[in-house]
């Protein structure tokens, strides 16, 4: 497969501690055509800007913290963008090997009138078990996302600009906008690939403070699309019985990975998750509307 010249965003903000990787893994990387790489930072205040200036960015533009949107910096982006293909990498993700460039854009390209695809994700070390577990349950190789109603990931993803003419990111939305997109051009025929060989080590360590805050937008920004919730305001079907299954699930990964002092915070975590979200949703309803 000849793989075509492709544009590079990568969106950061104070990631002094891994911006470095993600520049070194990008340039490593053995592809055989060229790079435009194009960074937005959003008032970082850290050292990031210098590291990203010396690094010789193709393009360089920084916004003022207040003023990001994620999906108006998405389409910023692409608008900076020379190629048809435009990849994004978040600045705290890390590309593992030299091709994971080359296996992105081979799996995007493996069908046509495919509009966008995201590789696989592995957590960094020291992720807490119930957030490693979802990213097993969400990249690894016998992943339970396959089987959901619809999941896309913009960490590290390809987007055909055609796709994306015709379907720009909504930029009144805070959270999910990536579910969104990628769930509205699915629902206009354009495929979504998963890129199970191109692998970039990404995770976080929310407080329960953070995951009630994230999860909260997430619901309130999934209103929008409220084809894939209709469970999500039963208080039974949408909390009660999949914290149970969380529940059950993670004590089995944590049973494996020798981690069962973990569970009760991984109980915790789930219980704060799906109330967030059900509670974001709700507010939700009454504000977002699909898009046309």
């Amino acid at each position: 497969m000849s793989l075509p010249a492709v544009s590079i965003v990568i969106r950061s903000k104070n990631d002094v501690t891994l911006i470095g990787q993600c520049i070194q893994g990008i340039l490593s990387q053995n592809y055989p055509s060229g790079i435009q790489r194009i960074h937005i930072d959003s008032g970082s205040t850290d050292g990031t800007v210098e590291i990203i200036k010396k690094s010789s960015p193709s393009q360089f533009l920084q916004i003022r913290a207040e003023d990001y949107i994620p999906g108006r910096v998405l389409n910023t982006g692409i608008k900076l963008c020379e190629e048809e293909w435009v990849v994004f990498l978040n600045s705290d993700a890390t590309p593992i090997g030299q091709e994971w460039l080359a296996d992105l854009l081979k799996a995007a390209m493996a069908q046509p009138h495919t509009g966008a695809a995201f590789g696989r994700q592995i957590p960094r070390p020291g992720c807490h078990a119930v957030f490693a577990n979802d990213y097993q349950r969400c990249f690894g190789e016998q992943r339970e996302s396959r089987h959901w109603p619809h999941f896309f990931s913009m960490v590290s993803s390809a987007v055909h600009r055609t796709a994306w003419l015709e379907h720009p990111f909504r930029e009144d939305l805070r959270y999910s906008e990536d579910e969104e997109w990628s769930f509205r051009i699915r629902n206009h025929g354009w495929l979504i690939a998963y890129a199970g060989d191109s692998v970039a080590m990404h995770s976080h360590n929310y407080t329960l403070a953070e995951v009630r805050k994230r999860n909260y937008g997430e619901g309130f920004a999934l209103a929008a699309t409220p084809e894939l919730n209709l469970k999500r305001t039963d208080l039974l079907r949408g909390v009660l019985l999949p914290c149970g299954r969380d529940a059950v699930k993670d004590l089995a990964y944590c049973l494996k990975m020798k981690q069962l002092h973990e569970w009760p915070h991984a109980v915790a975590v789930r219980v704060i998750q799906r109330l967030g979200k059900r509670r974001g949703f709700l507010d939700g309803l009454t504000q977002n509307r699909p898009a046309d």
